[in-house]
């Protein structure tokens, strides 16, 4: 049984990482089935202990994703308008909030919403040829899946403006230059070096992995000396999990550690 309840997210396990594949033709767009699919799927992965990152890209060669479906919104019904930007609220934060480290392979065009969904991923690999844009503004939107938000948090104000109040749309050498995306790979090498990096997570403590995500986001909110007594106290709270004591008695006896995520 696949843990995906829409045809429109494809969803494989390997090993630890899974697979997440938005297909969606022609350029893989979110709609009112997608966004709460990707929600379930993510919740359903975070309660599977055995998983420990997540990968999504876009199916095809030419689109990562180019975000809304336009069409929904082509009617200016302000009821339909709140029931997708709650759609996108919930799918993209929920995915923000993922335990685990999840990864964007970005394999095309990344426009509005495909950007934001990315945006809301831990890293974001690109492939050279692709292209990315925030471009609500142009047809009369805004970007309501945390857009305005993350970009300027990832990029700064400057570009965040560029982007957004005058529509530029960037390469990915670009993004890799101001801080969009953390690498830049050959075409069609997007997903194989996500997924090798995925796989490197779990040579990590998956419960340390979680507790040191929710430190780094937290330091986007809270002054230093708070966000340095919490590192404090989940540094003492690892001490009554199994895998601190498997990890430390793994190195000290020379071989690789078991993680039960407990």
């Amino acid at each position: 049984m696949s843990l995906s309840n829409t045809e429109k997210l494809k969803v494989e396990t390997v090993g630890h990482v899974a697979r997440i594949t938005v297909d969606n033709p022609a350029a893989n767009t979110w709609d009112t089935e997608s966004l709460p699919g990707l929600a379930d799927l993510v919740e359903k992965l975070n309660a599977d202990k055995n998983i420990y990152a997540l990968v999504i890209t876009g199916e095809g060669e030419k689109f990562f994703s180019a975000g809304a479906d336009l069409n929904i919104f082509a009617d200016g019904d302000p009821e339909a308008a709140g029931v997708m930007a709650a759609n996108f609220g919930k799918a993209f934060e929920t995915l923000s909030n993922f335990r685990g480290v999840s990864i964007a392979a970005i394999n095309g065009f990344a426009m509005g919403g495909g950007l934001e969904v990315a945006m809301a991923c831990d890293i974001r690999i690109a492939e050279e040829q692709a292209q990315m844009a925030l471009p609500e503004a142009k047809v009369g939107l805004l970007p309501c899946a945390g857009g305005t938000q993350r970009l300027t948090q990832l990029v700064g104000e400057g570009w965040a403006k560029r982007m957004i109040l005058c529509g530029e749309r960037i390469k990915a050498a670009k993004a890799e230059q101001i801080g969009l995306v953390e690498e830049v790979v050959p075409t069609g090498t997007a997903l194989d070096r996500a997924m090798a990096l995925a796989e490197q997570v779990g040579e990590q403590s998956p419960i340390s992995v979680t507790a040191c995500k929710k430190l780094i986001h937290s330091a986007r909110d809270i002054c230093i000396s708070q966000g340095l007594e919490d590192e404090r106290a989940e540094f003492v709270d690892l001490f009554s999990t199994e895998d601190q004591r498997e990890g430390v008695n793994a190195f000290l006896e020379k071989r690789k550690p078991v993680w039960k995520n407990c």
